[in-house]
């Protein structure tokens, strides 16, 4: 009878307090991170498609700005401007490319900084704004 309580209790697993806290606090913290990071990501696809609307609707440099500038005030586009655009000509094409970063304070003196790049390139490659 002895033995069999005993092989009954070493048979049984499970998480103790300590592991259950320390999950819930790693959940807790990735949570919190995804909260702050899922809004920079929505804003990266908008501006995504902002720029392929201004590279449709303006045949000049200043019309691609002007018109991402109202695809930005209609999307809620706030981390660049139109005169933040980089907009090239590639064999007789317009292209349209942007870069930015996006700091995110976490706690304390962390921060997350995401770096963002696009262009309605057909190779992809989005050149670097010069200032």
């Amino acid at each position: 009878m002895w033995v069999e309580q005993q092989h009954s209790l070493h048979s049984q697993r499970g998480i103790s307090l300590f592991g259950l806290i320390f999950s819930l606090g790693v959940l807790i913290l990735l949570a919190i991170v995804a909260m702050k990071v899922v809004p920079t990501a929505i804003e990266y696809v908008s501006i995504k498609k902002a720029i392929i609307a201004a590279k449709n609707g303006g045949t000049t440099v200043a019309e691609i700005h002007k018109v991402f500038d109202k695809q930005a005030e209609v999307n809620y586009i706030t981390s660049i401007e139109g005169k933040d655009l980089i907009v090239t000509r590639n064999d007789g094409e317009i292209d349209v490319s942007f870069s930015y970063q996006k700091k995110i304070p976490l706690f304390g003196p962390a921060s997350l900084l995401l770096e963002y790049e696009g262009t309605t390139a057909k190779n992809g490659y989005a050149p670097k704004k010069t200032e």
